[in-house]
């Protein structure tokens, strides 16, 4: 057979991924119809875009065997396949979220699964009461016209070569070195490699068998360990689940039966085997035939080995059952017997094979070019002194680019989803936070206890002198005293701005250097310094404006003559309303303000009121500058300081506290981040993984096209 015979695209230059197509023309050895259709062809080793489609199966129903060895004619050429697939299973490519085709065999405890594989091996497994397969056993059948078999368990890296005769005894002795000597089980796989004239190529994995109440040795959870072990294999879609079940259960109620339906709902990938049919003969023909458990692929009904037989005893045995048994010669022949399903599991293999190895070569591909890609974009290993500071000036030279935008400029979309590295908005809700709390404070509120303060004030700053003359002791009073109840407002405003930045600030830094864990400890220290001497800065400047608000009463703003004539206008109107309050009356309503508390001041002289009215007038004129003026001012200091510390202080600070004899030097980013470290050795390890595996499933394309040329 030629494979340019199968498809005319295919060329010796450019051979497509025909794995599917060529595993399933050679199907045609044991079945009678098989129409493929391959819709695109890709390069030879690289699968970019593949689509297989089955578009008719109308295979033969499989036909008893004889008892010669049960081996189908195209082990030799679907061999190299399996093959490959063994080696991709030794590599564990499942790590890295590829999953192979794989004949899963799951059953409840005692309901012959070992037998089952004894019989398509033709050698003997451990046996007892308990569980006997207490790992994930691989067993790897390959026909060898060999005249003794081969036999050798791998496990932990150990090859052990034995022989039927103490295969079983060796089997043992390597379940006790990965699960212990005890009844517990273990989910490291053994592999045992069988070549043997006349067994079937076939990969299966036989995992415990399924048991509710734990014995003596056994851990209390051993059913979930169990069953989480089983759901690992069968979940996948690649695995095709080979269900064992007693004749003598109730298929519905079958512990393995619920699991597979969890996972296969259809039962498109479930191949059921009944064991034990010579001892429940009963209703077994309508149990098969009806299927109420939804096994997509089938039901074949076995013999299991009794005693001392030899296995060709067991299959003459098997076959007189089937033959003449006056229940079990009922069932359709097609469905009994081991060579009957030596023959099923090698046709659904084959089907697993060539639906799945297309996807798995491309998976390959995408996955090894992810990895490279991630790899070549780890910060490079630093090995020099010149390497290592370019890298450190990178790194100041992107954090202050970022700063630049979040802070001065308003562009967040580094940071789209954190809206605390919004920093422009965010220093605008702190400062009107910041000035509504100084318009809402207790100094504020010009309407309580409405002119007793300046009453008060006026009576201890009288004189002699001219009584018209407003004494200017008394605004200053009133102001200082004002001023020192606002005076912590400022300097917790700048404290808080100063601390979200320095939080921004080691947000930005360690974002840059998270490559660079030996040098976060040294760049934070140096950035908190440096945000410690712009706040120190900062709040000295605030101490200062306070400070000169307490001293002098100052300003050019037309709003402060403005507002104290608007106040000024209402006064007599407002004395006149104070002189006739009464026991029924004791508010006056001043525009601007609402009503005011006036009863205790009715009992003072006009001209007593007319003066503190007039300061009163002056007082809240001024402290709404006084106000304004705090909020705008801090808020210019801030942004240049700001500035200053992006555009000017950032590098530096940052180099000086790196270089110094604290700071370590630049030599510490020679040592690579642990993080990194761990990443770059993964990565390497799932390269090299891919690769060979690339290389393998290459490999297998042109031994494909040798035997074609052949």
């Amino acid at each position: 057979m030629h494979l340019t015979s199968i498809h005319p695209f295919i060329t010796n230059s450019s051979k497509a991924l025909v794995f599917s197509l060529y595993i399933t023309t050679l199907q045609s050895h044991f079945t009678s119809s098989l129409v493929l259709k391959m819709t695109t062809t890709v390069n030879k080793h690289e699968s970019s875009s593949s689509s297989l489609a089955l578009v008719h199966v109308d295979v033969d129903q499989p036909q008893p065997l004889s008892v010669a060895p049960i081996v189908s004619s195209y082990n030799e050429k679907i061999r190299p396949v399996l093959d490959a697939l063994e080696n991709l299973r030794r590599l564990n490519i499942a790590k890295e979220g590829i999953q192979l085709p794989t004949i899963v065999v799951v059953g409840d405890q005692s309901s012959g699964k070992s037998s089952v594989l004894e019989s398509l091996a033709g050698i003997s497994l451990p046996r007892g009461q308990g569980i006997c397969t207490r790992v994930p056993l691989v067993m790897r059948l390959q026909n060898h016209p060999l005249p003794q078999p081969e036999l050798v368990l791998e496990y932990n890296g150990n090859h052990v070569a034995t022989d039927e005769e103490n295969v079983s005894d060796a089997i043992n002795n390597a379940t006790e070195e990965l699960a212990g000597t005890a009844k517990g089980i273990s989910n490291n796989p053994l592999t045992l490699i069988v070549k043997k004239n006349g067994v079937p190529d076939l990969t299966m994995v036989d995992l415990p068998g399924i048991t509710r109440v734990p014995v003596h040795g056994q851990p209390d959870n051993i059913y979930d360990q169990i069953k989480d072990i089983i759901m690992e294999y069968i979940t996948p879609e690649e695995s095709i689940i080979l269900n064992v079940l007693s004749a003598s259960v109730d298929f519905t109620t079958c512990e393995s039966i619920r699991m597979s339906q969890s996972v296969d709902k259809t039962g498109l990938r479930t191949l059921a085997v009944v064991t034990k049919a010579d001892k429940s003969p009963e209703g077994l023909l309508e149990k098969v035939t009806a299927d109420d458990v939804n096994i997509g692929l089938g039901y074949v009904c076995v013999r299991n080995r009794i005693g001392e037989e030899t296995y060709e005893e067991a299959r003459n045995e098997e076959q007189n059952l089937f033959e003449f048994h006056s229940l079990l010669s009922k069932i359709d022949k097609s469905i009994v017997g081991i060579p009957v399903l030596a023959q099923k599991l090698v046709h659904v293999q084959a089907m697993s094979i060539s639906k799945t190895l297309p996807e798995i070569i491309k998976k390959i591909n995408e996955k090894l070019a992810n990895s490279l890609h991630e790899l070549e974009i780890l910060p490079a290993n630093l090995s020099s002194l010149a390497d290592a500071m370019s890298a450190f000036l990178q790194i100041i030279s992107f954090s202050r680019d970022s700063l630049r935008k979040i802070l001065l400029i308003g562009e967040f979309e580094e940071y789209p989803e954190e809206k605390q590295m919004h920093c422009t908005a965010r220093l605008v809700d702190m400062l009107n936070s910041y000035a509504s709390e100084l318009n809402n404070c207790a100094e504020s509120n010009a309407t309580k206890d409405f002119l007793m303060e300046e009453i008060n004030v006026l009576e201890e700053a009288k004189f002699i002198g001219l009584p018209n003359f407003m004494p200017r002791t008394a605004f200053q009073t009133l102001l200082q005293r004002k001023v020192r109840g606002i005076s912590h407002m400022p300097i917790d405003f700048v404290d808080s701005v100063w601390d979200y930045l320095q939080n921004v600030v080691t947000t930005v830094l360690n974002r840059h250097s998270a490559n660079y864990y030996q040098l976060q400890v040294s760049i934070r220290r140096a950035a908190e310094h440096l945000i410690a001497k712009k706040k120190k800065n900062c709040i000295q400047h605030v101490l200062q404006a306070v400070e000169m608000e307490k001293l002098t009463d100052y300003t050019c703003n037309p709003e402060y003559l403005e507002e104290y004539n608007k106040i000024v206008s209402h006064r007599v109107a407002f004395l006149n309303e104070v002189s006739s309050v009464n026991l029924y009356t004791s508010t006056v309503n001043l525009e601007g303000y609402g009503p005011i508390e006036v009863a205790q001041l009715k009992y003072y002289p006009h001209q007593v009121l007319t003066q503190a009215y007039d300061l009163k007038a002056r007082l809240i004129a001024y402290w709404k500058i006084v106000l304004r003026r705090l909020v705008d001012v801090i808020a210019l200091h801030l942004m240049l300081s700001i500035n200053e510390l992006v555009n000017v202080d950032f590098q530096k600070e940052l180099c000086n506290g790196l270089l110094s004899s604290a700071g370590g030097g630049v030599e510490r980013l020679l040592e690579e981040s642990p993080s990194i470290s761990g990443k770059r050795e993964k990565l390497s390890r799932s390269v090299k993984v891919l690769k060979e595996s690339k290389e393998m499933v290459a490999n297998i394309i042109d031994r494909i096209g040798v035997y074609g040329d052949n």
